[in-house]
């Protein structure tokens, strides 16, 4: 039974993540030019430094001209920005060019399978591998609220996936993107990642890399590029998060705000959908199928496309003093993380309920947190910091 209700379920999954009726692909916004720099939030736009931003960096001992145009990249343990209200991320203009995007590598969160105990009292047994299937083109009609997670760290520039959700205050117009803590802080031991942005549907056509080096921008970023202005993630993360997960695995989660690099519309509008996210998901056995979306990066994957898993969940445990996991069958690799999983709710509604955190070095599955109350803390926050704007 186990290969054949999961099966019966896809075809929800898949159908709920097409574009609405409202939207009919990629467009450019052509009423305005760059929006001004806005004194709330982490961030200032078209390569401006809002007031709070250049407040922050100097706290830091950072001239923020100085952080704009290069400081960014000095990884000093003491002008690494660590807590959470001292994220900033300003726009960069030109950084993130389509090689740029290629040349990212994954920042995979993987533990061997020895690392897990399979007797422990809420850990099922290992899953069989499910194999990760291409997501059929073009990705603006098939899957339109996932896209890639850029961004920088000590290592070099990073990739992950992320999902468009809705925001209940801004009801048709979110800015909100999902995807995992450890695609925007680098957990115990470190701070802030830099230059964090969000393409939706990237490689809209599913190109290999050699063909997109003739591709034009809008087969790269289809909607274009979307900095993050603000992003928020789990204090269970920020202390116990590690390279492995940790015990801040289970707390793995973020929530960027993002702003368009150009034009005005809001991310929601578009990519014409988003997806509500329930942080009251019935019990892991109650559940029948869930299905993770994302860019691997990491071998035999390149990155350059999107995939999917859909695999009835078990529960993985990495510590009984926290909480319990999602896990299932899945080839995916590195670069997926922070990509979202989905299930149907009540109604047969699609709705995002965890997003991948960690997987075994050797492949053949993936964990993600459940989202419960401290999830939605930061959710609720993010929501209403940007109310109305």
């Amino acid at each position: 039974m186990r290969s054949i209700r999961p099966l019966l379920v896809a075809t929800g999954l898949v159908a709920a993540l097409a574009l609405t009726a409202t939207a009919c692909g990629p467009s450019e916004d052509k009423t305005a030019d760059k929006p001004a720099a806005e004194s709330a939030g982490g961030n200032g736009t078209g390569g401006g430094i809002s007031a709070d931003l250049a407040e922050t960096l100097k706290k830091h001992g950072v001239d923020p001209e100085k952080w704009k145009n290069g400081e960014w990249k000095n990884w000093d343990k003491d002008k690494w920005l660590r807590e959470a209200k001292d994220f900033v991320n300003p726009v960069i203009d030109g950084l993130w060019k389509p090689e740029r995007m290629k040349s990212a590598k994954d920042p995979a969160r993987t533990m061997a399978a020895s690392d897990f105990s399979g007797d422990q009292g809420v850990t099922d047994p290992e899953p069989a591998p499910v194999k990760a299937e291409p997501e059929n083109l073009p990705y603006h009609e098939h899957a339109a609220p996932v896209g890639k997670v850029f961004f920088d760290s000590p290592e070099g520039s990073m990739v992950c996936s992320g999902t468009v959700v809705k925001d209940p205050k801004n009801p048709g117009r979110s800015n909100l993107v999902w995807t995992a803590g450890h695609c925007v802080h680098a957990g115990s031991k470190g701070g802030w990642y830099r230059n964090i942005v969000f393409v939706p549907a990237y490689n809209d056509k599913g190109k290999s890399a050699a063909a997109l080096e003739n591709a034009r921008p809008e087969e790269i970023a289809p909607y274009g590029a979307f900095w993050a202005d603000w992003a928020t993630t789990s204090g269970e993360w920020i202390a116990d998060g590690g390279p492995t997960g940790g015990e801040g695995a289970p707390y793995d989660y973020s929530v960027l705000h993002v702003k368009p690099e150009s034009g005005t519309k809001s991310l929601e509008e578009t990519v014409g959908n988003a997806l509500p996210v329930n942080f009251d998901a019935p019990e892991i056995s109650q559940i029948s199928a869930m299905g993770a979306w994302g860019y691997p990066a990491a071998a035999p994957y390149d990155g350059l496309i999107m995939h999917k898993c859909i695999d009835r969940p078990g529960r993985l445990s990495i510590s009984p003093s926290t909480p319990t996991m999602y896990r299932i069958g899945c080839t995916m690799t590195g670069g997926s993380s922070g990509g979202g999983w989905f299930s149907e709710g009540s109604g047969g509604k699609l709705a995002l309920v965890s997003n991948t955190s960690i997987g075994p070095a050797t492949g053949g599955w993936l964990a993600g947190p459940h989202l419960g109350r401290g999830a939605q803390e930061i959710f609720t926050m993010m929501s209403d910091k940007f109310a109305g704007r």
